[in-house]
């Protein structure tokens, strides 16, 4: 099956000619670049929350084989979906599913199925495709996508990627597509978003999770994130770096009701 795009034109342009001129804009030039185990991008439209991302992605190898977590935002599918087989298709061209990473990660973890509703009209894992194209245009992929799980179940399922990572035995980056607070004031988002951040940068999943429902964080992909950091810690990760942090207030000057976005890099 091939996925066609489903917010091109929306959340992104649909040109291909225009949608590399504004990633040549939103992914600044580096000398250098480093080798990350994953990284938390947003996934806003790209004219609020694609400079956050372009930052990230501007900082790291982007390796051929890449596992995107992301929440789901329309309810449809199983809880833990996992697109196994086919394509995706954006305005760039074609990305494969790595179908024996997919399958060996369903296979490892009871809590994850094999399912395309989830993924049909979902925002959060499309839009970090274009940015990792851009970076690497040979890329395969192993798209997730998670509704609400409790920690004991975020461990499992963290674990089983990592187990299945650790077998596969080939470069491959994990991509948490997230955004922070949703529609209060950019005072209130800022204050919650740091208490997060925090968690994020102390490598702490559980109290990530915790932190966010005492706290009433709306954080769309704290599910995503907290799998992400217990299988990074799982393979190696020694430090969490935030790239940069900003707000839908910085864009279109409404401080009354904004969005959050954080990138940040787990190496």
């Amino acid at each position: 099956m091939i996925r066609p795009p489903a917010v091109a034109n929306q959340f992104y342009d649909g040109d291909p000619n225009r949608l590399r001129r504004q990633l040549d804009y939103l992914v600044p030039s580096r000398s250098q670049v480093e080798k990350v185990i994953a990284i938390i991008s947003p996934h806003a439209g790209y004219i609020y929350s694609g400079h956050i991302a372009g930052a990230v992605y501007a900082q790291i190898t982007v390796p051929d084989t890449v596992i995107i977590l992301g929440p789901s935002h329309t309810g449809l599918g199983v809880p833990g979906s996992v697109m196994s087989h086919g394509s995706w298709s954006t305005p760039l061209g074609m990305v494969p599913i790595n179908e024996k990473l997919a399958t060996d990660i369903i296979s490892s973890c009871p809590l994850l199925e094999e399912d395309i509703q989830a993924h049909l009209y979902e925002h959060s894992l499309e839009v970090q495709l274009p940015f990792l194209q851009y970076r690497n245009p040979d890329i395969s992929i192993v798209p997730i996508c998670l509704a609400g799980f409790d920690y004991s179940q975020c461990k499992q399922i963290g674990t089983s990627i990592a187990n299945t990572i650790e077998t596969y035995n080939k470069p491959t980056l994990i991509v948490a597509s997230s955004d922070m607070t949703h529609y209060e004031s950019q005072e209130s988002a800022e204050t919650k978003d740091k208490m997060a951040i925090e968690q994020i940068l102390k490598l702490d999943p559980e109290a990530l999770l915790t932190t966010t429902i005492k706290n009433n964080i709306t954080m769309c992909g704290v599910i995503p994130v907290t799998i992400t950091l217990i299988a990074a810690l799982q393979l190696g990760a020694k430090e969490a770096k935030l790239v940069k942090y900003a707000t839908s207030g910085d864009i279109n000057g409404d401080y009354s009701h904004v969005v959050g976005y954080a990138g940040m890099i787990i190496k």
